[in-house]
């Protein structure tokens, strides 16, 4: 070592780097994703070289990308060489309960990539760029590239369906009569729901496109007695009669005014007595680390919306005439935020 150098303490340097270098795991763990690693090691322990053969790899860079994942947890590696999985890298599996397989495998979509290399634009403006990006909407957007489409919804769409059991264990659905799911895709959240309260029928609705695979997962729950499917937009007239609506992440998809008219929609559909209930990530409000504080910037870039403290939410509520009465934490980072009209 030179006479001049000095010893200095470089550790936050490096724990930034490592930080920095997040996006690089990131794109490792999607590439496991889209080749079944974590599949092909569901029945046990195997070499890299087994592992490549499975997924049609190259044998080295299957081992590098194994050896690199493991150090996070994400697969682990055995005394003799060996890779199996590990409590992280099941969640890779096609099959897991709670499978964050499909989210994985957005994050190496091209065009993700090229959105969030815009989020520069987003931040010095502090407007949605994907519209001027793409020259239309994000939600023209994806009508015209449905593959696309069909990957984020279905990435986005898993972990939605991961929330719901904590919310079902969280909140006692069996006192309501007709619960109306807004904008809730193929009627996941509602099917757990009217299991919870036999004596209840649901409504569930939301664009005729997002509903194709409902009729099947009623009757496969076996609520499709109790269940019917009208049709609608993000900010249409909503049925009425309801005493329970629910708002599963949809609030957090608008804007002030976008938000203050879905939430007045619901205020004139329900009934005096009725319930809203927004299912949300709720900020902390000391900036804590919280997954809704990533999930924000998401919204952030693509859509113009955020996610919101409960400060946030209760001024809004406020101004489409509702009163929030509890806020509900469940074993997820989502929340419920019970409101009525008042």
């Amino acid at each position: 070592m030179p006479a001049s150098a000095e010893v200095r303490d470089q550790s936050d340097s490096y724990a930034l780097l490592e930080l920095i270098q997040g996006a690089v795991i990131t794109q490792a763990i999607s590439v496991a994703a889209r080749l079944g690693i974590a599949d092909v090691l569901a029945d046990g322990p195997l070499s890299a070289e087994d592992i490549a053969l499975r997924v049609e790899a190259d044998p080295r860079a299957t081992h590098r990308i194994l050896r690199a994942l493991s150090g996070h947890k994400v697969f682990a590696v055995r005394p003799d060489g060996r890779y199996e999985n590990t409590a992280l890298s099941d969640k890779l599996r096609e099959d897991a309960q709670d499978s964050m397989r499909k989210f994985a495998q957005l994050m190496s979509h091209p065009l993700l990539h090229e959105e969030w290399g815009h989020l520069l634009t987003t931040v010095r403006t502090g407007e949605a760029n994907l519209p001027k990006l793409r020259g239309m909407s994000t939600l023209d957007f994806f009508h015209a590239n449905h593959s696309y489409a069909a990957a984020f919804f279905q990435a986005f769409g898993k972990v939605s369906e991961s929330e719901t059991d904590p919310v079902l264990a969280a909140y006692d659905f069996s006192g309501f009569h007709t619960v109306v799911d807004v904008i809730g895709g193929r009627g996941y959240l509602l099917a757990g729901v009217l299991q919870q309260a036999p004596d209840a029928r649901g409504v569930l609705y939301d664009f005729e496109i997002a509903t194709v695979d409902s009729a099947s997962l009623f009757e496969e729950a076996g609520v499709a007695d109790r269940c019917t499917v009208e049709h609608g937009g993000y900010l249409g007239k909503l049925p009425k009669g309801g005493d329970a609506y629910l708002f599963k992440r949809i609030i957090h998809n608008f804007s002030e005014e976008d938000a203050l008219t879905a939430l007045r929609n619901a205020h004139e559909a329900i009934g005096p007595d009725g319930k809203l209930l927004c299912i949300e990530y709720v900020l902390p409000e000391n900036n804590e680390r919280h997954i809704g504080h990533t999930i924000d910037l998401w919204l952030m870039l693509m859509i113009g919306s955020q996610d919101r403290t409960l400060a946030q939410y209760t001024e809004l509520f406020a101004r489409a005439g509702f009163r929030i009465s509890r806020v509900i934490p469940t074993a997820s980072p989502i929340s419920i935020i019970e409101a009525i009209p008042v």
